[in-house]
């Protein structure tokens, strides 16, 4: 994959971890990355109260630290690295000193959503870091790329929380028609089938999310957990009713917050908002992302064992592919 940067050599398996709001911590980040995939945590997560010490500052300093130790003890089998997201958007009032703290640890891969800014490139840049933009169209993949993105994130139908509504070989094809840097594919990719495709389709990397709600060290609740693995696609509605953005959400989670699923009241574009003081069922906290790619997910377990599943699958799919080619 000469399109790749050397910081993915490390990888195991060609998979970028989501970063998935409030659900990912630096436990969850750790085991991802021991477990041979880049994991990533949205660097909102880190949340403070008056009074408390830098969240980030603490997060970063624990994982930087396990990771070392670790990559110490196995210098055969280290770690793959870690990535933040930044979420680019005028209602994130932190990101300048978010910003600051990320190029203070020399975090290696940057993700950024909801807004490209060349600052925020250059930032990641200044420490030696490449940053990653997600877009869910080819005219977002341009402008993110003409403002300093090394890569993209192509997040097409059925991913998870904030997912765009094309279908992932035609935004796919589209992009690489003009970009041969880093791209990531995002969008029901459970499997190591669905791994194998996403190369297959142009990507040079997979990025999941709703597959690692469903582990141990997430920290999302049981029953949320337990409903990943209960459900399928046709669980899933999409709707821009609780952020302002396009997401797809689990339908029990909505019912459970007092809403009909199947009868939303219009979407009202001011919403969008991170401050968490809205007034109605808060995104992600009460209303659960998923794509509709869980279907696939059938029980809760480690990160590690995902890992696990996911390497023995993209390695028998591509055993069935070959015999099938050539056979």
């Amino acid at each position: 994959m000469p399109s790749l940067p050397s910081i993915f050599s490390k990888l195991r398996l060609p998979v970028v971890a989501a970063p998935l709001f409030i659900i990912s911590n630096p436990d969850l980040v750790i085991a991802q990355c021991k477990s041979g995939v880049v994991g990533s945590f949205p660097a909102l997560n880190a949340r403070e109260k008056d009074g408390d010490s830098i969240m980030l500052d603490i997060w970063l300093q624990k994982i930087t630290e396990e990771l070392d130790r670790y990559n110490q003890a196995n210098p055969d089998h280290p770690a793959a690295p870690y990535a933040v997201n930044q979420i680019v958007h005028k209602s994130n009032e932190r990101l300048e000193r978010d910003l600051e703290i990320c190029a203070k640890w020399e975090v290696p891969i940057w993700i950024t959503s909801l807004g490209a800014r060349v600052e925020v490139n250059d930032a990641a840049h200044s420490c030696g870091g490449i940053a990653l933009h997600d877009i869910i169209n080819n005219w977002f993949a341009r402008k993110a790329i003409a403002k300093g993105a090394d890569g993209l994130i192509a997040v097409a139908a059925g991913a998870g929380g904030h997912a765009g509504q094309l279908s992932p070989m035609a935004l796919i094809n589209e992009i690489r028609e003009w970009f041969e840097g880093p791209l990531l594919l995002s969008g029901s990719i459970a499997t190591g089938q669905s791994i194998l495709a996403a190369q297959a389709m142009g990507a040079d990397l997979a990025y999941i999310g709703s597959p690692f709600i469903a582990t141990h060290e997430a920290n999302a609740e049981e029953a949320y957990k337990q409903m990943i693995a209960d459900s399928s696609a046709a669980d899933i509605i999409y709707s821009s009713l609780f952020t302002g953005v396009h997401g797809n959400y689990l339908k029990p989670s909505i019912s459970r917050a007092g809403m009909d699923p199947d009868n939303l009241p219009a979407s009202d574009p001011s919403a969008m908002n991170f401050s968490d003081k809205s007034e109605k069922p808060k995104s992600w906290k009460e209303i659960w992302g998923s794509g509709q790619g869980i279907g696939a997910i059938k029980e809760v377990m480690p990160t590690s064992g995902l890992v696990d599943q996911l390497q023995a699958e993209y390695t028998q799919a591509g055993k069935a592919l070959q015999g099938n080619i050539y056979g």
